[in-house]
Formats: C-alpha cells, sequence, structure tokens
C-alpha cells in the first residue's frame, strides 16, 4: 500500500524523489526490503516525503460529496419528517443514552456538519472542519442504527483518517493564508491508509461473497432482470447473466480490485471495471454518494503528482484557479528526510507509524470481531454496516404479527407492525426488536394497556430459501434477557439444511401459470401459523412437502392431518391453523390465483381490444356510454377522462401510466439530465429552506403558526408533475394481500 507509482509511464517522478538505481522489488511495490528490516526504517518509510497533490485532489472531492450527501442520503430535507418534536417515535440508537435534540437543534447539527465538509472541500481551517463534520456526522450514525450501511461507515473512516492527515498542503485555501504549508510535502502513511482502506473495502467484501448463497447464484439474482445487463441477455439466458455475471463477476470484481489497482501494468485495465462497476452501481442501487465516492479514491493509487501532470494540459488563463502544475514541492516537518542531517524521526513520526499500523490491523480485525458481539448476532453476523458483506443478503417478508397482552387485565390484542416507527429494519435484528418492544412498553399504557407483553411472530426468507420464523413468538420480548455480549437465546435457527430445496422451489414456480401464485413455509415442530386468506384470493391450498402438519379451519372447528404430498383447499375470508405436528420442521407451500386479479385482467384484455377496434375502424357497433371515455383517450391522450365506470377509469389511468413510463425510459440523454437536476434541485431547496426556518426560530423564536404554516408549504413546494395527488397515481400491480 505504500507504492506511490504512476498512472501511465509518460508520468515521471520529480527526479529528488526517486534513486538512481531502484531494485526490482522497489520497482513492484515501491520500497525496498531494507526498509522493513528495522523499526527505524519502517517509521521513515511511512514517513517519507511524498507529493500532497493527489491527497490533496481527494480531499477537495470527498468534502464536495459530502457536502451534497448531507441534502440527501444523510436526510437533512426531510429531517422535520425523522425529528418531529413531540411526536411518540420508537428510535434504534446504538447506545440508549443518545436521543436526538430538538428538531431546531438537529438542524443546527446539520448546519455543523454542512460547514465541515464545506471546509474539507475548500481546505478551509482544514482541521476545525474536519472536527466539525467527524463529531456531529458520527453522532447521526450512532443515533440510529436502522440507517447503517457499509458506505456510511466508511464515510466516517475517511473523515477520521482525512482529520490526522496534511490533506490542506494543495489547492486548499489554508495553503493561501499559511504560504509555510502550501504545496508541502506529506508523509507516506497518508496515502498508505488511504489505500488500504480502500483495498479492505474491496477485498473483504470479496471474502464475504466466497459465501455459498453468493457463489450459487442467490443473493441478488433479481438483478439479472435489470435493462442494465441487457447487452448480456443477447449471448447469455438470464439465469447465467445472474450467475457468471452480477454474482461471478461481483466476486472476482471485489477479490481483485485491490491488487490491480496498485500495480502499474494491471492499473488501467483496473480503472475500467471499477469506473464501469460503479456506474452500473449507481443506477441499480439508491446508495447516494457512495458509487462516486469509490470513483474518486481511484486516482489515489496513481502516482501523488498525477494532478500536477492533468492540469497542466489545461488554458493558461485557468491556471488562477486550478491547482499548481509546477514539479516539485517544499519541505515539511511531517517528513523523514534521510539525506538531510539532522532530519531524524521524532515523536510524532514514531505517533504516525504506530497509528497506522495499529488502524488496519483494526480494520482487517473488526469484519471477524462478531465473536465478540454475540448479541448483534442474527441469521447474519453482526450488526449490518461494518462488515463489508454487501449485498450478500437478500430478504423478504411474508409475515409480520405484533401481539401484546394486558398482564392486569390479561386482554389480548395486536398491533399494526411499524407503530410508532419509521423503520422497517428492527424485523431482522435482535438488538432492535429488544428496543422496539422496550419503546412499545413504554407508550401502550397511554392507550390504557397497563404493563403489557410484547410477542412478535415474523416470518422471514433470506436469499430465496423458505419463508420462516426468525425469532421465537412464544417470548415476551419486553422480559426476554439480551446483551451485546451473549448470543440471543431467543433468535430461531436458520433452517440450512433445507436450502437444496432452493432448486425444486424453481421447478415448480416454472410449471405454474402466470396467475398462480406460491410461497413456500417451514415451521418449526410444536409451532403453528395462524393465518387469514382474502377473499381475493381464491381456489387458495395447502401442499405438505416435508414432515405433518395438522391444518385447522376455524369457523368449521374442523382438524385435517397431511403427511407429505397431500394437500387442502383452505376457504377465502376465514382464518386457518396450521400445526406442525411432526418431530422435524415441516415444509408446505401455499398456492394461490388472486382471481379479483384475474378478473380485472381479463377485462383488461377485452376493452384493449374494444380500443384497438376503434382505432383501426373495424369497430361497427356504436359503444355504450360507460365505453365512450375509450375513443375520448384515444383523441386526446394527455387529457383527463371522467370515466364512469369504475373499470374503464382503471384501465385509462393504467394505460396513462404506462405511456409515462415508456416515456420516461425513450428519453434522451438531456431530458433525463433536466429530470434529474429538477428532482435534486427542490431536494436541495427543501433542505435549505426548511434550516433556514429552524435557524431563525433558534435566533428569534417561533413565529405565528399561521406563518409558519406558510413557510413550510413554500419549502414544500414540488415541480409541477410531482403535485399530483398520491390517488391519482397508478399502481403498476393491482396489490396482493397477505397471506
Amino acid at each position: 500500500m505504500s507504492k506511490p507509482e504512476p498512472c501511465s509511464d509518460q508520468h515521471k517522478a520529480p527526479k529528488r524523489e526517486q534513486t538512481p538505481t531502484r531494485s526490482k522489488m522497489e520497482q513492484i511495490f515501491g520500497f525496498k526490503k531494507e526498509d522493513l528490516t528495522s523499526w527505524h526504517s519502517f517509521v521513515s518509510l511511512l514517513n517519507r516525503p511524498t507529493d500532497p497533490a493527489s491527497l490533496g485532489i481527494f480531499r477537495c472531492l470527498f468534502g464536495l460529496l459530502m457536502v451534497i450527501d448531507i441534502t440527501q442520503e444523510r436526510g437533512l430535507s426531510n429531517l422535520d419528517y425523522k425529528y418531529l418534536d413531540g411526536a411518540p417515535v420508537c428510535r434504534f440508537p446504538l447506545f440508549n443514552f443518545l436521543q436526538p435534540l430538538p428538531l431546531d437543534w438537529m438542524y443546527l447539527v446539520y448546519v455543523v456538519m454542512f460547514l465541515g465538509a464545506s471546509g474539507i472541500m475548500l481546505g478551509c481551517f482544514y482541521r476545525l472542519s474536519c472536527l466539525m463534520f467527524l463529531s456531529t456526522y458520527w453522532y447521526i450514525f450512532f443515533l440510529d442504527k436502522t440507517t447503517w450501511n457499509n458506505h456510511s461507515y466508511l464515510y466516517g473512516l475517511i473523515g477520521f483518517q482525512l482529520t490526522l492527515m496534511d490533506g490542506n498542503r494543495y489547492w486548499s485555501i489554508d495553503g493561501l493564508r499559511r504560504p509555510s504549508i502550501r504545496n508541502a510535502h506529506v508523509p507516506l502513511w497518508n496515502y498508505t491508509l488511504l489505500r488500504a482502506q480502500i483495498f479492505i473495502v474491496y477485498f473483504i467484501a470479496g471474502v464475504k461473497k466466497l459465501d455459498a448463497d453468493w457463489v450459487e447464484g442467490y443473493s441478488m439474482s433479481y438483478l439479472a432482470h435489470h435493462w442494465l445487463f441487457d447487452p448480456f441477455k443477447l449471448i447469455l439466458p438470464v439465469e447465467l447473466v445472474s450467475l457468471l455475471v452480477v454474482h461471478g463477476g461481483g466476486l472476482i470484481l471485489d477479490l481483485t480490485a485491490g491488487y490491480l489497482l496498485f500495480f502499474d501494468v494491471t492499473r488501467p485495465y483496473a480503472f475500467f471495471f471499477v469506473s464501469y462497476f460503479h456506474c452500473m452501481n449507481s443506477q441499480l442501487f439508491s446508495i447516494g454518494m457512495f458509487p462516486y465516492t469509490m470513483l474518486a479514491t481511484s486516482p489515489l493509487f496513481c502516482y501523488p503528482d498525477w494532478p500536477r501532470n492533468f492540469f497542466a494540459h489545461f488554458p493558461s488563463f485557468l491556471r488562477a484557479v486550478l491547482p499548481l502544475t509546477s514539479p516539485g514541492s517544499q519541505p515539511s516537518p511531517s517528513c523523514v528526510y534521510e539525506e538531510i542531517q539532522g532530519s531524524g524521526t521524532q515523536l510524532k513520526h514514531k505517533l504516525g507509524a504506530i497509528f497506522t499500523v495499529l488502524y488496519l490491523m483494526e480494520q482487517f480485525f473488526m469484519p471477524y470481531s462478531h465473536f465478540i458481539t454475540q448479541g448483534y448476532n442474527n441469521w447474519t453476523n453482526g450488526l449490518y454496516g461494518y462488515s463489508w458483506d454487501m449485498m450478500v443478503h437478500s430478504r423478504s417478508h411474508q409475515h409480520v404479527k405484533i401481539t401484546y397482552k394486558d398482564r392486569k387485565t390479561g386482554e389480548t390484542g395486536y398491533l399494526n407492525p411499524g407503530v410508532f416507527t419509521q423503520s422497517r429494519r428492527w424485523k431482522d435484528h435482535g438488538d432492535m426488536l429488544k428496543q422496539y418492544a422496550t419503546c412499545l412498553h413504554q407508550y401502550l399504557p397511554r392507550y390504557n394497556i397497563s404493563d403489557p407483553e410484547i410477542y412478535f411472530d415474523i416470518w422471514v426468507s433470506i436469499n430465496e430459501r423458505f419463508q420462516q420464523r426468525i425469532f421465537d413468538p412464544r417470548v415476551d420480548i419486553v422480559r426476554a434477557e439480551w446483551s451485546p455480549f451473549k448470543p440471543n437465546k431467543w433468535l430461531m435457527p436458520l433452517l440450512v439444511d433445507l436450502s437444496p430445496w432452493r432448486t425444486k422451489f424453481q421447478e415448480i414456480e416454472g410449471s405454474l401459470d402466470n396467475q398462480t401464485e406460491i410461497v413456500f413455509i417451514a415451521d418449526f415442530p410444536g409451532l403453528h401459523l395462524e393465518n387469514f386468506v382474502s377473499e381475493d384470493l381464491g381456489n387458495t391450498s395447502i401442499q405438505v412437502l416435508q414432515g405433518q402438519v395438522n391444518v385447522e379451519i376455524v369457523e368449521e372447528k374442523k382438524n385435517y392431518t397431511l403427511q407429505p404430498g397431500e394437500q387442502i383447499k383452505v376457504p377465502a375470508g376465514a382464518y386457518h391453523k396450521v400445526y406442525t405436528v411432526s418431530e422435524d420442521p415441516s415444509c408446505y407451500m401455499y398456492v394461490y390465483v388472486n382471481t379479483t386479479e384475474a378478473a380485472l385482467q381479463k377485462n383488461f384484455t377485452k376493452l384493449y381490444e374494444i380500443q384497438e377496434r376503434v382505432r383501426n375502424g373495424t369497430e361497427t357497433e356504436p359503444l355504450p356510454p360507460e365505453l365512450q371515455p375509450l375513443m375520448a383517450a384515444d383523441d386526446d391522450e394527455g387529457s383527463e377522462v371522467n370515466a364512469t365506470d369504475p373499470i374503464v377509469r382503471l384501465f385509462l389511468k393504467r394505460q396513462r401510466r404506462m405511456k409515462e413510463v415508456k416515456k420516461r425510459r425513450e428519453a434522451g440523454v438531456l431530458e433525463r439530465l433536466q429530470r434529474f437536476a429538477v428532482k435534486k434541485y427542490y431536494t436541495i431547496r427543501r433542505g435549505i429552506l426548511m434550516t433556514a426556518i429552524a435557524m431563525r426560530n433558534l435566533a428569534v423564536g417561533l413565529p405565528p403558526l399561521e406563518q409558519l404554516t406558510r413557510e413550510v408549504a413554500y419549502a414544500n413546494m414540488k415541480e409541477p408533475q410531482a403535485e399530483a395527488s398520491q390517488d391519482e397515481r397508478l399502481k403498476d400491480e393491482v396489490g396482493h394481500a397477505e397471506l
């Protein structure tokens, strides 16, 4: 990680930084074997004077990306929705004593973070700016575990590293204010730390993808259907695109990217593949600035003076605002100059080397530290966000039930899943479930429920396995024991022995028609599933695949025992219970047809045929009044059609929506950029206006309610096409009732 090599053979290092003769090892790795033979040599190596140009450009790009990130993924634009004062909300901080400040003060926290990111970008009061950004960023990060992800963790790490580095030595306002630091050398460990951090991100992510589910193509199989993979589907079936391109390509790239970026010969190829990879990710996932941040890190692996060579090609009249292009840097006390007498290693140089070694050891250890924090382990290890296990696991939730019991009266009832919270991630994490249950225990007494017990029945499928319970539904989570350092006793085991059934799932699903849906269930001995079948779901049946179950039809008060291969039809609009009575886990499947949707699709087909006959002039009979809007819609596609028949109205809305989607997909580059810019403008605009309102409130107090309402309404203003009410927006599919 210490090699400062060029991006191409054309980029030559300053002569004073080159040795007359270089050994083979030095040519490949950037250092000699002798540099590792003693502690003094190692310290001198890590504090070797290095050009500050590349670090300065990265500092500027990182600060810019964080400025943008604050208004978006950090949530400045919708901060009032998340931290509204007085709202009964269950929160999930890492430490329970952490609580959000009042709303206006939360805006002030974001202002400090924004100013810190801006200062990093400009290199203005650099160290103070780093501390401002770092302290507020980690406060926001620790305040809500439900928003954790790997790249948010990475931003905090990079911010921490930059705080300790000399990132303001090149293209910074501090350099203009203080000529003594302008264009001064930085110690090599500044680059070593950042390069090693990015190497760890790639490599550990690749190691995590050696998981069997990823290698076999179950983790992200749905991605192969995205339009970005259409070129691959010209030569490969979608199944092989998923296995070889999505999963195989992702695995190989993560394992090799760090190595390929390090060496001169392979770096151009690495630049191409990682750039293509991150550009695809920016379209595949809603991950904010992460792809662009990773793109900004790639030049760190080039020779540190690459910006001088790059900006030297710009016109001379721009030189006043562009970074320096003259070769060479001035000496810095942060570095060790072996050729200068009296420039030996000092305490700060040794501390820099010690910090580099300890930090990298900690970063290699953290992704595998889950044996310590066992309470955070579920079906996957640890809190998602610091293990670099990106996209290795995908989940789907079929059934979530929250039951409360009044300990004073014995009354039992049910809660709407997600009540008192805006997050859904508590469903998969025992620590968050414990926090949620504790919060519900505090809020429910307001609704005359005394000292409640809280039970959760959560069904999850991970990487296309059976839907199964993740937590024991018989345990009162309020009083259940939980410790960050002890295994979670009420976590149900993942039925990995049933994983081979996934191949059978594909065969069964392939044999069904387009209107038939299927859900695969696995349950533990002694437990039962209570289910309600919506009246929309006709012809619903249960078929046993493994084990033995007892099906109770609640209204009929009848019980039926089913063996593997047997099935039973369950009535719609009624409850039933499925008991697992075998000694081993049972496996069964629900097979059903959404009869309401099927009838709707049949009517849509008839309406489409009528519309086509009207368009081509083959319709000989006059249309009845309720079908007249079909002709009006054809004459004026953009007009609002007042159809009296609800089926016709829904059909026309769906057609209009499909035309809008087609128009958006076929839009040119300029139109797409305009749409993107308008959307971002209104997002950033709201964040700025709401922040201004909050700062005014802190400075002079709250205005009259009518004035505040008008100000918030003005901040909420959106682009014209987004102002249509949600009722006018058509869902592409009729929603399935939960089985």
